[in-house]
Parts: structure tokens; C-alpha cells; sequence
């Protein structure tokens, strides 16, 4: 039977990026103006793959985020989190967690194509303390601007349980944002009735032209902002470690919860921007399942 990804327990913080719904989010504080959220690390794609629905099905949600204020920022921030996806059988999606795109499955592998948006960093702090986006030590940094996405995956279900997937973040806009690669693998070490708990590790790494835009300074920028110049290299920028759980209270109602841990790495850790290497995420929201 064909399989088809579909809502996920699991939010990827800025492990992954901002997906072209959530952008809409960004008003009120989104997760990391330059990654995902989860954001998340991470943007928000879903790997496990699931029969196709013999009907079309809507799932809607609300609930909270937590991440930090851009990468390597030692400031938290609250968000709210807005669950839309809608699926049908043919394998086309539209969510704020995916993007807008189409899935699909040949026996273990599956895959996915998206369309997707990478919000903009700001260098200034916008909205209340603890709530909005930008940050003081980014002043002088001048924004970057958001950009559009192509974002492809690929996965490989080892097991029932067990996934690993690569994946994708190409600017169609914005091009010298520059891009994003990842591998991830998650396994369900809880499945019951009612229950579900998987336990996510990811990697991802960025071109030369990513690492330079997100966690670089130009002698430009030094000059204005006052760090010193930086350039970094192409390469592994990140690690992260997510748990997360989700709980159905019916065939339609569900909670999911997540928390997690990433780790910057190479030349992000090292970069005059980073205030801290190490950043927890987390997120809660309920669904309903039409």
C-alpha cells in the first residue's frame, strides 16, 4: 500500500526550517529567524511516513514553543505554535509543519518535495521581552533577509520503529542565504495504544555561504557592529538530541510534547556571535483530527 508522510509527533525545532505557514507566525516571535523551529533547529518537517488516508484528513492545533532568539543566542523566547495540515490520499500536503508539497513511498524509502520559507533575521529586538525576535547583540549586523525553499527528504524505515532520513534546504530566493543539508534518525522506543515516545538525533551542516550569513562577520559588519571579522567554513554546524511524546485522547484529539537539547559545532561554536553553545527547545501543542 502506499505510504505517505503525515502529522508527526515530533516538531523539529530549528534542526530543521521554517516551513512557508509558520512563517506567519513571525510577527509574534518566531523560532530562530534564521533556522527553523526546530527549531529547531528547528523548520517544521515530518519524517515518519504512514498509510495513505483512503479520505483527505485536516488536523488543527495550538500550543507553545520555546527556543532562543537566533542561532548561538543565550536569550529564550516563548511562541505560540499553529498546527494546520491537511493530506490527501494522492500524497499532496499543505501544513504549517511541512510546507506545501507532495510525499510518497516505494516500499521502506520514502520521500518528500516542499515548498517552504526561511524567515529573516533581524538585527534589532521586535516585540516584548522574552516574546518577539531580533536581538541587541546582533546590532550593526544588519537583517537577513527571509528567503523561499525548496526542501527535499529522503527517508529509509530500517525497521518499523526505526528511520533515518536526509534532507534539503535549497533558497530559491535570497540565494547567498546560502543552503542547508541534514541526517537524522529517529526511533519509537515507546508504542502503545494511547502512547507514543520517539527519541531524534540530527545533524545538519551548511554550504560556506549559510555559514557566513548565520553565524559569519564581514569586515563590514565588524565595523559596525564591533565583533571581529569571521568566516567560516562549510561544514557540520550543529547537533541536537529531541524526545518527545504524544498522547491521544481519542481517535481525534491528541497532546504532544517535546523537549530537547542542540549543541552548536566547528566554526558556529567558535563564531564571535555565539553566546551559547549549547540550547534547549521545547514545545507542546494539542491537535484535533478531522
Amino acid at each position: 500500500m502506499k505510504r505517505i508522510s503525515s502529522p508527526s509527533h515530533r516538531v523539529p525545532t530549528a534542526a530543521l526550517p521554517m516551513t512557508l505557514a509558520l512563517a506567519l507566525l513571525a510577527t509574534a516571535g518566531p523560532v530562530r529567524a534564521d533556522e527553523a523551529a526546530p527549531a529547531a533547529d528547528s523548520p517544521l518537517v515530518t519524517k515518519a511516513p504512514r498509510t495513505a488516508p483512503a479520505a483527505a484528513s485536516f488536523t488543527v492545533g495550538l500550543g507553545a514553543a520555546v527556543s532562543t532568539r537566533y542561532s548561538g543566542s543565550n536569550e529564550t523566547v516563548a511562541l505560540p505554535l499553529l498546527v494546520l495540515d491537511y493530506v490527501r490520499p494522492d500524497g499532496f500536503f499543505a501544513s504549517t509543519l511541512r510546507g506545501l508539497g507532495y510525499a510518497g513511498s516505494a516500499g521502506q524509502l520514502f520521500y518528500s518535495v516542499a515548498l517552504g520559507y526561511r524567515v529573516p533575521r533581524h538585527e534589532k529586538p521586535r516585540g516584548p521581552a522574552g516574546f518577539g525576535t531580533g536581538s541587541r547583540y546582533l546590532h550593526g549586523m544588519g537583517d537577513v533577509k527571509g528567503s523561499a525553499t525548496a526542501l527535499a527528504l529522503v527517508g529509509y524505515s530500517v525497521q518499523p520503529w526505526l528511520d533515518l532520513v536526509a534532507y534539503t534546504e535549497q533558497p530559491l530566493s535570497a540565494r547567498g542565504n546560502g543552503a542547508r543539508y541534514g541526517l537524522d534518525a529517529s526511533a519509537k522506543v515507546l508504542q502503545a495504544a494511547q502512547d507514543t515516545t520517539t527519541l531524534s538525533a540530527s545533524l545538519s551542516a551548511g554550504d560556506g555561504r549559510y555559514m557566513q550569513t548565520y553565524h559569519g562577520v564581514s569586515p563590514m559588519q565588524a565595523a559596525n557592529a564591533g565583533y571581529a571579522a569571521f568566516a567560516p567554513k562549510a561544514g557540520v554546524y550543529q547537533l541536537e538530541a529531541t524526545l518527545s511524546h504524544q498522547h491521544r485522547f481519542s481517535n481525534a484529539w491528541s497532546l504532544t510534547g517535546q523537549l530537547g537539547v542542540q549543541r552548536l559545532q566547528g566554526d558556529a561554536a567558535k563564531s564571535p556571535l555565539t553566546r551559547r553553545t549549547t540550547q534547549p527547545v521545547a514545545a507542546v501543542y494539542a491537535s484535533y483530527a478531522f
